[in-house]
């Protein structure tokens, strides 16, 4: 994002940065962009991922109505998606959203199929020179 704009993502979803390569073949050509909606998975890099899934505090329940019922900040259980993950998702799920002349995506954590993270990726290139 080339503005300094703050983008929160809400809840379970993941923004994602689509893979520009996936357009390509093997030999540098652009495929049609029929080809590439048509295809049931696509990959891209996690841009911001949401706090996310709201887990219910304990403390916030209790039986005695006349007790004084403290508010605390809302609890979450982490997504596994981390910034700078590779990302192969279901295309189907995502929502397409443009900011700064940008293409993003919109990604619910449940249509992630796999994460490839940095130190991963920098195995997989040592293996392969």
């Amino acid at each position: 994002m080339k503005n300094n704009k703050q983008v929160i993502v809400v809840g379970d979803r993941v923004l994602i940065k689509p893979d520009a390569e996936r357009a390509k073949t093997s030999f540098g050509l652009y495929l049609p962009q029929g080809v590439e909606s048509t295809e049931k998975v696509q990959g891209g890099y996690v841009t911001k991922v949401g706090p996310g899934y709201p887990m219910p505090d304990p403390n916030s329940i209790q039986d005695e109505a006349w007790t004084d019922r403290q508010s605390s900040e809302p609890k979450y259980l982490p997504l596994q998606a981390q910034e700078g993950d590779y990302a192969l998702f279901v295309r189907k799920a995502a929502v397409e959203i443009e900011l700064d002349d940008e293409k993003y995506l919109i990604v619910p954590q449940g249509a992630i199929l796999l994460l490839l993270r940095e130190d991963f990726l920098k195995s997989i290139g040592r293996d392969m020179e």
